[in-house]
């Protein structure tokens, strides 16, 4: 199309020359190379001119030679040709076939690698999660602590804590693909105990010792005897709580729901008198501040009343 263009300026001053570029030889060759310098000022060479304008080649000339034809063709340049020439290139352009098999190879391969990356992540899930038994045991006996309702909060990275009750064998199954498990443990009678514990695969069952909670023993078998030092029986207790402990009966019978609050003088007072109403005492839970009771949890056995 630019050829064209070029013939059409040069047919202005030479209107006899052949209308195809193709078709130049010498003196018409010549008369370009002249008429080029008059009105843009430039030069190209003969060998030039029979490298691109007679050649039939795909390949194009630099950009500063289409700036300067286009130039000579009456535009500002190669671009500004291209540009005011636009619909004309586009309805010449040949057809481009859309290539649906090269579109689905490229939707389909980050597919499939999703996919497949998937199937390895789930594969490492399954192959790498295990099932691990926790037993807990008494640390002073290394007896098992049996029928015994033990809570664990299991503490997982960036998961709300999960609650878990052993059974009445004191153990409970975790499946996990960790290795590293943290736990806070609730036993009564026992002090409450954050575990660390890194688990190995060749060895699915582990054991956790617990401490007893010494004051927890005393207080329940305090309700449960008939002691006739109840003077003694009272020193004990107020050098066991803390002045401003939290003592909490919990009622769960058919006659009373709810709680009754104590404060450390009312809950020694009832526990030190023979016709005290706290009798049996089943601990649930306590928490210790500077080696005495600040919190104290309680119901009473009925059964054994």
């Amino acid at each position: 199309m630019l050829k064209t263009k070029i013939v059409a300026m040069m047919q202005e001053s030479y209107p006899g020359i052949n209308p195809s570029i193709a078709e130049w030889k010498g003196q018409e060759i010549t008369d370009f190379q002249e008429d080029l310098r008059i009105r843009v000022n430039a030069h190209i060479s003969e060998k030039w001119f029979y490298t691109h304008m007679k050649s039939s080649l795909p390949s194009a000339p630099r950009i500063d030679m289409l700036n300067l034809l286009s130039r000579y063709a009456g535009y500002a340049n190669w671009d500004d040709f291209v540009f005011k020439n636009s619909d004309v290139i586009s309805n010449n352009l040949p057809a481009v076939s859309i290539q649906k098999s090269a579109n689905r190879f490229f939707v389909l391969i980050p597919f499939l690698v999703l996919i497949i990356i998937a199937l390895f992540y789930g594969l490492f899930k399954i192959f790498n999660t295990q099932e691990y038994r926790f037993c807990f045991y008494d640390a002073d006996t290394r007896e098992p602590i049996t029928n015994s309702q033990i809570e664990i909060t299991l503490i997982l990275e960036g998961e709300t804590p999960i609650q878990n009750l052993t059974g009445p064998e004191g153990c409970f199954l975790l499946k996990t693909e960790k290795s590293l498990i943290r736990m806070v443990v609730k036993a009564p009678y026992y002090r409450t105990d954050t575990i660390r514990r890194m688990v190995r695969k060749l060895n699915r069952n582990e054991m956790v010792m617990l401490h007893a909670d010494d004051y927890a023993l005393i207080i329940h078998y305090f309700s449960m005897m008939k002691v006739d030092d109840w003077a003694k029986r009272r020193s004990r207790l107020e050098a066991m709580i803390n002045d401003g402990a939290m003592i909490c009966q919990v009622f769960n019978d058919k006659e009373a729901t709810g709680m009754a609050l104590y404060n450390k003088q009312e809950f020694i007072d009832k526990m030190t008198v023979p016709s005290g109403s706290l009798k049996n005492i089943e601990i649930l839970n306590s928490q210790m501040r500077e080696n005495k009771i600040m919190v104290l949890r309680f119901r009473i056995n009925e059964k054994k009343k």
